[in-house]
């Protein structure tokens, strides 16, 4: 299981709680739950998670600015990818 933790500052207010539902509702085998005290987003994946950039894209489909909270697990993947410099 992989767990996540997001900030999203305003996710509280009931047309981002709806817009947020109805996108994490499709992710297969995902279960969170909303904070809404603290505007943060737990999530728990039981397989694979998607990659950091489908979340990036989302949030900025509800126009919440992201921050992960913590520490990355390192099955979690950035499509970033670094190179070396010689």
């Amino acid at each position: 299981m992989v767990e996540l933790e997001v900030y999203a500052a305003g996710v509280r207010a009931p047309d981002k709680m709806l817009g947020l539902a109805l996108e994490l509702d499709v992710i297969p085998r995902l279960r969170y739950k909303v904070d809404t005290d603290h505007d943060i987003i737990y999530m728990e994946f039981e397989d694979e998670v998607p990659r950091l950039s489908t979340f990036e894209v989302l949030f900025a489909k509800l126009e919440l600015d992201l921050k992960f909270v913590g520490r990355l697990p390192e099955n979690v993947s950035s499509c970033k990818k670094t190179q070396r410099i010689y």
